[in-house]
Order: structure tokens, then sequence, then C-alpha cells
């Protein structure tokens, strides 16, 4: 299965049961679990390109303050 392949979302699904109850009910919900996946750890490419433009402004206002 795919959720084995990828060591989050298997930890996620041993942490929170309900849903394998889901995926016997549906198999076709990977999709809305991958998304939801995404959306609480922060995995989206806009979610890293957020976090990269903090880390930048961070680095630019530690940089101006040393000046």
């Amino acid at each position: 299965m795919k959720i084995k392949e990828e060591p989050k979302y298997y930890n996620y699904l041993k942490e929170n049961s309900f849903w394998i109850k889901n995926f016997n009910r549906n198999q076709n919900l990977y999709k809305e679990y991958v998304n939801f996946l995404k959306n609480k750890y922060r995995l989206r490419v806009t979610d890293k390109l957020s976090d990269a433009v903090d880390s930048i402004d961070l680095v630019t206002n530690v940089l101006n303050t040393l000046k």
C-alpha cells in the first residue's frame, strides 16, 4: 500500500486509527487523506515557498540590525 512508503502518512494513520475505518469503507479516500496530511504538516508547495520567504525575511532583518 502507498501509505507505508511514506513514513509521516503511516505514523499519522497509526495515531489516528479512525482513518483506517474510513479506508475500509471507501478506498478512494486516499487522495483526501493525502491532502489532509499535506495541509496538517505543511507539505504543499505554497507552504514551502511561504516558509522560504519567511526565512529570507528573518535573515534580512537580522543583517539589518547588525549594520
